[in-house]
């Protein structure tokens, strides 16, 4: 990449970054964001698909007369959060904020569009992905359940995503698991309510609660094998009425999540929670409903892919690239990409993490310095994956 070109390009990325910021949008809502980018997509003469999972873009860039072909992928949307850090370009609007990157990440995805589209030192085609709603609202399998890879072949599918406390001159590239699954599930424990003063006319669904919040963590570890990493969270406890002392509630609801790396112990874990549940029910003479919802399933790095990944890094970073870096219990529905396609999902990093503002804080911030790294890696990859 020329440096003239590369500031230049800084320069506007950066602006469009605090811009993007500023206007933070949530999933399915990026309306905003994604007429931004296709902007200067098709200014740039840029072949762009809109449509997809309503908000999502899809530019596809062709150079030489290779035949291969790869994904690049960016998430757009904000969190339904406050932002508190006052900064020049703190979000306008009120209850949404860009808490985990995600304005980084459509730049540098972007920038790297424009310098692959003006440079063309690859042989094939590539199509950058600009995913919606990737923070919980299934953008990703929306797009895959709308023809993405249908309408646009991948071999090899990758991900990118900040990390802080690393450099921003710094990467982690890791083959195997890398994010967990993200699956919730509900209880709700139906006993017979009661007055607080004669608990032994009804049945006590407060009671036989506390007794599954205390064994939930009996399944990691004691179901589980203690060798596989796995957790169960509860969430949400809903019962009764702080107004209301002397009642023994009918209903008590429980909700939370479950995390895994592999299909075996999710499968455990949905039976397990519903199982205790049940028991419990059947010891306290009540009944549980029960619910369990799948929703993202695990990242796992594709070898080949991450062989392919990592040398584009070294070519960036040099040494400052770990390829051993510790699993997230966090998911990324990356995972409906690269379930499918080859792939691999690696870290960038973002700097220190000032004032302790990790992903999803109301001070975090993405790191404007990481722009030109991101950016560099994602066009070296497909320069080295589909050479000329």
């Amino acid at each position: 990449m020329k440096e003239s070109t590369a500031n230049a390009d800084l320069e506007f990325l950066t602006e469009l970054r605090h811009e993007l910021h500023a206007h933070p949008e949530l999933g399915f809502e990026e309306v905003r964001t994604s007429a931004r980018v296709l902007e200067y997509l098709e200014a740039a003469g840029i072949t762009v698909n809109t449509g997809l999972a309503g908000t999502g873009l899809v530019a596809s860039i062709t150079a030489g007369d290779g035949k291969g072909s790869i994904g690049l992928r960016a998430d757009m949307d904000a969190l339904a959060m406050t932002e508190v850090a006052e900064r020049p370009y703190q979000s306008k609007v009120a209850g949404k904020m860009h808490a985990c990157g995600h304005d980084g990440h459509t730049v540098m995805l972007l920038g790297a569009a424009l310098e692959l589209a003006r440079s063309r030192r690859f042989s094939g085609t590539v199509h950058c992905i600009f995913q919606p709603a990737e923070e919980g609202r299934g953008g990703a399998r929306r797009m895959v359940e709308e023809g993405l890879f249908k309408q646009f072949p991948c071999d090899l599918v990758f991900g990118l995503h900040n990390m802080p406390g690393l450099a921003v001159d710094e990467m982690a590239v890791v083959v195997g698991p890398q994010l967990a699954s993200s699956d919730s599930w509900r209880v709700v424990f139906e006993g017979v309510g009661t007055h607080g003063a004669k608990p032994h006319l009804g049945r006590d669904a407060i009671t036989a609660s506390g007794h599954f919040l205390s064994a939930l963590q009996t399944i990691p570890g004691r179901v589980v094998d203690p060798l596989e990493p796995a957790v169960v969270s509860a969430c949400s406890v809903q019962a009764g009425d702080p107004e209301a002392l002397n009642v023994i509630p009918d209903k008590v609801h429980i909700g939370g999540t479950a995390r895994a790396y592999t299909p075996q112990v999710r499968d455990q874990l949905e039976q397990s929670i519903g199982q205790l549940a049940q028991g419990i029910a059947d010891t306290f003479g009540i009944r549980a409903h029960y619910e369990y919802i799948r929703r993202i399933p695990p990242v796992v790095n594709n070898a080949a892919a991450t062989a392919l990944a990592l040398q584009a890094a070294k070519t960036v970073c040099g040494a400052a690239v770990r390829t051993d870096f510790p699993r997230s219990t966090a998911g990324d529905d990356f995972s409906f990409f690269s379930q499918d396609i080859p792939g691999c999902y690696v870290w960038l990093g973002n700097g220190p993490a000032v004032d302790g503002a990790l992903h999803h804080n109301t001070s975090y911030d993405f790191n404007d310095g990481a722009i030109r790294t991101g950016m560099n890696y994602w066009v070296t990859l497909a320069e080295q994956v589909l050479p000329t």
